[in-house]
């Protein structure tokens, strides 16, 4: 509240200028007067001192009344502003018209629970993730954690050693069928796995078997047993729904949940940070489309789902990515990449790890071509045959030396390692179908398809 005060002007009183003619005498000489010294003069000088003093009294008393006054009348006022306080007496009316508009626009699109808008004090407004409530109950019971009990392997001194070993990922329900149920997760998180198990949203867990992988896009599909599930279980676990990551925004929100650090399932948030990024996935080896975004995505998380403000799946969580590098930039397979190679692997038959010795072979001995070998000697990236042995299937499907295997049921095989593993869900006798590439006259490599039974240990040459 400002303060008005009036100011009086005193307008003071002048000496007629007829006093100040010297009277004259008759006879035209001035008549001389006495002298009053000083004696007008002080009281010209008391006159003002009293004007003076007086116009301090006034103002002095009319400060003391426009305080009373100032105290006493506001007083009402200011209790009701006090009773009547709210968080919005902060905000001006612009930027409460600014959120109402941006809430009905969110009522709108039905997004109203998840974002919200804030208005800073410059008056820029920003949406920001707030609660994602809503999304996380649709959304975690389609989620698991998978465990991969797996055996690892250590040289000291040409000596080498193994020891049983766990590692944690996770994984989304995206589907069924009669009897199982399915569930895609990363390559790399089911890889060379001895056991798998699955623990879902109720805490239950399961076992689980490999129907299919895809090393090149680190994409693979488990299968678990319904009959193996409680009535409990299949009640509380639900199939994720997918979305179209082909429409997503850079800026959109942006919902991770996956078993962080396998702790178990976990929530993160942020957005879209950039789409279609090209990234080294191996070393010297790029691929591109991933999604990024600053939700963070830690060791466990690779398998989880990321997801749009609907709920919906729009990529696959890989930690693999990116690595742990740089903090704030983690990466997904985008959901519409990674579909049509998840329906392929939906369809394959459920491996389950075979005994040793039950193991099928194709009877060959190989050594794995690296990208890097790839590039320099121009051989296709896979398994280089170097020998293939009298008697195997290998021999009677017309493998040779200098034929390079790519994919073992379509599977890409990126090593003799990868192939071994893959290997290990075959019985002997089994018939498998590999692809080669075998270069003809010309240098030039060729594509072919072949069939072949699979032999058991006793055919493959002792070490």
């Amino acid at each position: 509240m400002e303060n008005y005060y009036d100011n009086s002007e005193n307008e003071y009183a002048r000496n007629d200028s007829a006093s100040n003619i010297e009277p004259q005498t008759t006879t035209g000489k001035p008549v001389k007067q006495k002298k009053k010294g000083s004696g007008k003069v002080g009281k010209f000088f008391g006159r003002v001192a009293l004007l003076i003093v007086s116009g301090l009294v006034f103002g002095l008393c009319a400060a003391v009344a426009f305080g009373i006054v100032n105290y006493y009348a506001p007083s009402n006022d200011k209790k009701e502003a006090e009773e009547s306080f709210d968080m919005e007496t902060y905000k001006t009316q612009i930027e409460r018209d600014i959120i109402n508009r941006m809430n009905r626009e969110q009522d709108r699109s039905n997004d109203s629970d998840s974002v919200i808008g804030t208005v800073t004090s410059t008056g820029e407004v920003h949406a920001v993730v707030t609660d994602v409530t809503d999304v996380v109950d649709k959304v975690m019971p389609s989620v698991v954690s998978i465990k991969n009990s797996y055996t690892a392997t250590a040289n000291f001194w040409g000596q080498e050693y193994t020891e049983e070993a766990e590692a944690s990922g996770s994984g989304i329900i995206i589907g069924e069928n009669d009897t199982e149920l399915l569930i895609a997760t990363n390559n790399h998180v089911i890889d060379a796995a001895d056991k798998l198990s699955v623990k879902f949203i109720d805490g239950e867990e399961a076992d689980a078997n490999i129907k299919g992988a895809d090393a090149d896009m680190d994409i693979a599909v488990i299968a678990v047993q319904k009959d193996s599930l409680k009535g409990s279980t299949k009640d509380s676990i639900a199939i994720a729904e997918l979305g179209d990551s082909d429409e997503l925004k850079v800026g959109e929100p942006a919902i991770a949940i996956g078993n962080a650090l396998g702790y178990g399932q976990s929530v993160t948030t942020g957005v879209i940070s950039a789409i279609d990024r090209e990234l080294e996935v191996e070393e010297g080896e790029f691929s591109q489309g991933f999604i990024q975004t600053d939700a963070a995505i830690n060791p466990g998380n690779s398998g989880g789902a990321l997801l749009n403000v609907k709920g919906q799946v729009i990529g696959i969580n890989s930690n693999k990515i990116g690595g742990s590098a740089v903090e704030g930039m983690g990466y997904a397979i985008p959901i519409s990449k990674a579909l049509p190679i998840i329906d392929n692997l939906k369809t394959k038959k459920t491996k389950a790890a075979v005994s040793e010795d039950n193991r099928g072979y194709l009877g060959i001995s190989g050594r794995g071509v690296s990208s890097e070998m790839s590039e320099i000697y121009g051989f296709p990236e896979g398994v280089y045959v170097y020998e293939v042995y009298e008697g195997t299937g290998a021999e009677a499907a017309g493998l040779r030396k200098g034929d390079v295997i790519t994919k073992l049921e379509g599977t890409t095989i990126k090593s003799m390692e990868n192939l071994q593993e893959n290997l290990a869900y075959y019985e002997e006798g089994e018939t498998v179908e590999i692809t080669i590439e075998r270069s003809d006259e010309s240098g030039e490599y060729q594509t072919q398809t072949v069939t072949l039974e699979l032999v058991g240990r006793d055919k493959m040459p002792s070490e």
